[in-house]
């Protein structure tokens, strides 16, 4: 909720409210809008005390809107912007399936989530490990594919919203509509496809090594032990 709020709500009320002249003008809005997510995502870094790199992205990317904002470039830099990002990070994950280090095992399958030393365990023990590696490689692009599509979507929201020349109230005022509506239309459905995939991995572990959930999650099992 406090991303929602810090991320979305409150820049989009900013840009919407205070781009006039009388109040923070245009490019004082925008600078104010952006600088609570950049805040926060600075914020969260130093918090955990380790560089997350979605997190980094995400702070780079707020950045880019800023820049794109104060120095009028065209509007259409921003729809290039708004793909690139997911559409960088979906490239990236593909490829890194043909790596020894996939981004699935980082992403979904790690050691924070999952008590993957026992699921390996018992994956060899049945013999079940290349059919379990192969099953990750189809959830690779399953996962791949969760940010193309919010890639393409970006791209088809920033065109159809965002069409006023940068720096005035009006592209102020169409960035927060954007932002606002990329909730419904890319967020929540990204997260129902991040979950459907979560959902699909579990019900392969389990049914490869008979493993119940609570065998599954390493919180399940910490709470157990407690």
């Amino acid at each position: 909720m406090i991303d929602l709020l810090v991320s979305i709500i409150a820049p989009s009320l900013i840009l919407m409210k205070f781009s006039g002249d009388e109040a923070l003008g245009a490019s004082g809005a925008l600078l104010a809008a952006l600088s609570l997510p950049i805040s926060w995502g600075l914020f969260e870094l130093f918090r955990y005390k380790k560089l997350n790199w979605i997190a980094l992205l995400g702070i780079i990317s707020v950045m880019l809107t800023g820049g794109i904002g104060l120095l009028k470039l065209d509007p259409q830099w921003l729809a290039v912007k708004e793909a690139a990002i997911p559409g960088l990070l979906g490239l990236v994950v593909l490829v890194s399936s043909f790596t020894r280090y996939p981004l699935i095992r980082t992403m979904l399958f790690n050691p924070a989530i999952m008590d993957v030393e026992t699921i390996q365990r018992r994956l060899e023990e049945l013999g079940q490990s290349q059919a379990f590696d192969a099953r990750l490689l189809k959830l690779t692009y399953l996962l791949s594919g969760t940010f193309f599509f919010s890639s393409l979507m970006n791209f088809i929201l920033a065109t159809s919203i965002v069409s006023s020349p940068a720096g005035s109230v009006a592209f102020n005022e169409e960035l927060a509509w954007m932002t606002l509506l990329s909730y419904p239309v890319i967020v929540i459905p990204s997260m129902l496809m991040m979950m459907g995939i979560l959902y699909y991995l579990w019900r392969t572990i389990h049914g490869m090594t008979g493993l119940p959930l609570d065998k599954l999650l390493l919180s399940q099992k910490t709470n157990k032990q407690d």
